[in-house]
């Protein structure tokens, strides 16, 4: 299997909405995004799955030494193989796969955020980190599409939190942030036992508004000229925010208990009416 093939059977294994956005792109970007999107999925497979913490933070120091094998021209795992050409030809910056990591780390050490400041940090690392590369993988030649690439890396994290509360409350984690629960009337009791209330529903609309915001400012952030090259990201926003409506058409709450998701139809679908619109 070579280091491509390795990071498509990654992504596509995952069934995340973010592989039906790189379809239509051009094959070197498309390896590159795939192999962004592998190394994602590798360093957030640890902080998600690995029971012993030290064990996860001695795999998250390998990924560190081994991000500076790749900028050493000596990468020793598919999926920094496979990053290795993208390095070169779009740009990326170390430091921002350390920052990925830093997010990761994040998820070792806490699972409560006190305020949104907090939370914003989080998401900053494990998502407009991610959008930024992307966006330099996408290509650009203003540079408020870095406006864009960060709030829309909010936008996705805020949905993703938004859509797992229900399954991060059974893994002890609640990433709305306690600052917020208690504005509400919402204990953190209400959240791990998904007790669905008005008080819930309330909470939830509070934070579904917030994500919408993060879309508006990253779509009115856009330049015209780097739509086209940035429609990647348009059909990821795209797929994300019918999410995002779908779960707040459905009543928010019910993300305690159900988990609410797309087709694969209708991601597909989503994905090549934004394409062929820009």
């Amino acid at each position: 299997m070579t280091p491509q093939e390795y990071c498509q059977q990654k992504a596509a294994a995952s069934g995340s909405s973010f592989y039906y956005s790189f379809l239509f792109l051009p094959k070197p970007k498309r390896q590159a995004i795939t192999a962004l999107y592998a190394f994602c999925r590798e360093v957030d497979d640890i902080a998600d799955e690995c029971s012993d913490i030290q064990t996860a933070r001695t795999k998250l120091t390998w990924w560190r030494a081994e991000i500076a094998n790749l900028y050493s021209n000596q990468p020793q795992h598919p999926v920094t193989k496979a990053l290795a050409p993208a390095v070169q030809a779009y740009g990326l910056d170390a430091e921002h796969f350390q920052e990925i990591i830093d997010g990761m780390e994040m998820d070792l050490e806490q699972n409560r955020y006190q305020d949104f400041k907090q939370l914003q940090l989080y998401c900053y690392r494990v998502a407009s980190v991610v959008g930024l590369l992307s966006a330099s993988i996408f290509g650009f030649s203003n540079r408020n599409t870095l406006k864009y690439a960060h709030d829309l890396g909010m936008a996705f994290q805020l949905t993703n939190i938004i859509r797992d509360v229900g399954e991060d409350a059974r893994r002890d984690r609640i990433y709305l942030p306690l600052e917020e629960l208690a504005q509400f009337g919402v204990s953190e009791h209400d959240i791990l036992q998904g007790v669905e209330s008005e008080q819930v529903q309330k909470l939830l609309d509070f934070q579904i508004e917030r994500a919408e915001t993060f879309y508006d400012h990253a779509l009115n952030a856009l330049p015209e000229g780097d739509r086209k090259a940035q429609r990647t990201g348009l059909i990821m926003a795209a797929i994300y925010r019918t999410l995002l409506r779908e779960i707040k058409a459905d009543g928010a709450q019910r993300v305690l208990n159900a988990r609410t998701s797309l087709t694969p139809l209708r991601k597909f679908w989503l994905a090549w009416t934004t394409w062929i619109r820009f």
